[in-house]
């Protein structure tokens, strides 16, 4: 990974690196289920990027940890980064914490959130009011990042799925090529990187796949409108939530994937908001 301006990658590693250990990566992380749970409500909605997460019922035929993984801490380290490697405003809280927000495919607030994440997506379910309205909001200009599933199973039930939001005849996911805008959007990255959870990891002795041979090769693909802009992100065989979420827990695992991870996360936010 270069940058695109000189010394770019030095900032990235040299930001990254003084506040690898600060206030965002201890706050503490873990799992929710869909219910019962405070979800984001028109008056949270405030000037400043929020990172907007989508929960989503579980498919028992799918494969992956549900919604709320790397929650809430991927969310809190994604916004502050974007303020520390950009001039993007970033709303906050009266501690000092970027304001994220945790809404259904159903809620009033979508509309409101011009960019959203979905983890896990190989476990994701969209009942047809929630596709209809997932499918609403990419045609009005939203934008969607999935992220975080892994293996020929997880992949085949989330692009069943997303087929009640976009059927594939009309809006085919592509695999997005390395001189795609995105991919220098801020930052020059010159591959797909394969980011692993850290518990496989470190389980596995530095391994990256965590479907071994079945997803050993990283993929960055995309749906498009019809004047070429991405609507919806999909990263599949990589675990960029995990790069966010983990990267005060490890030095090692910090400088081999999070700044990497960032580095296309920032590129992806810009886009998203600036396309």
């Amino acid at each position: 990974m270069t940058a695109t301006r000189t010394g770019g990658a030095l900032l990235v590693v040299a930001v990254l690196g003084l506040a690898g250990i600060g206030e965002a990566q201890r706050r503490g992380g873990g799992g929710r289920g869909f219910q019962p749970f405070e979800f984001a409500t028109p008056n949270q909605i405030t000037s400043g990027f929020q990172f907007c997460r989508i929960a989503f019922r579980g498919n028992r035929y799918g494969d992956g940890g549900g919604w709320s993984v790397d929650y809430p801490r991927a969310d809190v380290n994604l916004s502050i980064r974007l303020s520390e490697l950009t001039k993007t405003p970033v709303a906050r809280d009266v501690s000092g914490t970027p304001n994220h927000l945790v809404l259904r495919l159903t809620d009033e607030v979508l509309f409101s959130c011009p960019f959203i994440m979905m983890t896990e997506v190989g476990a994701a379910y969209f009942e047809d009011d929630e596709a209809a309205l997932l499918r609403a909001y990419l045609q009005k200009g939203g934008f969607l990042w999935a992220d975080d599933f892994w293996g020929t199973a997880a992949w085949e039930a989330f692009a069943d799925q997303f087929a009640k939001v976009l059927p594939p005849s009309q809006y085919p996911i592509q695999e997005l090529t390395l001189d795609h805008p995105i991919f220098r959007t801020m930052f020059e990255v010159k591959r797909v990187p394969q980011i692993p959870s850290i518990n496989h990891w470190m389980g596995s002795g530095g391994g990256t796949s965590e479907r071994y041979a079945d997803s050993a090769v990283p993929h960055m693909r995309g749906v498009f409108d019809a004047h070429g802009r991405i609507m919806a992100l999909i990263t599949h065989n990589t675990d960029f939530g995990d790069s966010f979420e983990r990267e005060g827990d490890d030095p090692q695992y910090f400088l081999q994937f999070s700044v990497e991870g960032y580095a296309l996360a920032v590129n992806i936010l810009l886009y998203a908001m600036t396309h």
